[in-house]
């Protein structure tokens, strides 16, 4: 009999209706979990070698350029950079609130799903243990039924029928939980290069304004060295 407990069918039909909830939970995690990888996997995207062929393209104020490349990069990065490319003519501080607000955008998709992972890490042990008390109630209650005469093998087949939950519960909540970690610590770390990227392009576009800027003045300065070097040699 435990045997046929332990199948797939014995274990919906001995657990009871709270099965179809764990079962549920368990879809629901799984889908989200899915999506999540995907969206984690198109995200992945090397910082570093974005930020220099932007560089690039900025230093020579080609920011059509610019803005093609970060618009073509996936990843809620590029995203950032494009935004930031955008609004190239404003100053550092407007840039910089530019990037905050972009970036703030970027979280709720990269922390999507997150709270149902872990709702449903959450809820599995407890509907678990829900079941499990239900099924110890029942099976008590059919042994007083009986006047407390019943065999050991039909009261060990009731409390086996009373763990199905418990059992099922921990199975669907502890690989949840590994990927609500898992996830967690990957948002994290996706957070952080979007505030990097913000921050290096704001320097990146002011930097090269205000050089384009000062570069008369500092031809002029440069001018008036030599100038002034030719006259006192003549002077010599």
């Amino acid at each position: 009999m435990i045997l046929a407990l332990m199948e797939p069918s014995g274990l919906i039909e001995q657990g009871g209706p709270l099965v179809w909830v764990l079962l549920g939970l368990a879809f629901i995690g799984t889908v989200c979990v899915v999506e999540r990888l995907f969206f984690f996997h198109r995200a992945r995207i090397n910082v570093g070698d974005l930020l220099v062929g932007l560089a690039h393209h900025v230093k020579r104020r080609a920011f059509a350029e610019a803005l093609h490349e970060a618009a073509r990069a996936p990843g809620p990065v590029a995203r950032v950079a494009h935004a930031a490319l955008l609004r190239y003519y404003l100053g550092r501080a407007d840039l910089r609130d530019v990037t905050q607000e972009a970036g703030q955008l970027e979280v709720p998709r990269i922390e999507k799903n997150l709270r149902a992972i872990l709702g449903v890490s959450l809820l599995a042990p407890l509907v678990g243990m829900l079941g499990t008390l239900l099924g110890m109630l029942e099976t008590f209650q059919k042994v007083s039924e009986q006047g407390g005469f019943t065999g050991p093998a039909e009261l060990t087949a009731g409390v086996f029928t009373a763990l199905i939950t418990s059992v099922l519960g921990l199975t669907v909540a502890v690989p949840m939980y590994l990927f609500y970690l898992y996830f967690l610590g990957r948002a994290k770390r996706l957070i952080h290069r979007i505030e990097r990227a913000g921050i290096e392009m704001v320097h990146l576009i002011a930097d090269a304004r205000e050089e384009e800027e000062f570069a008369p003045f500092r031809g002029e300065v440069s001018a008036g060295r030599k100038s002034g070097k030719a006259k006192q040699e003549h002077a010599h």
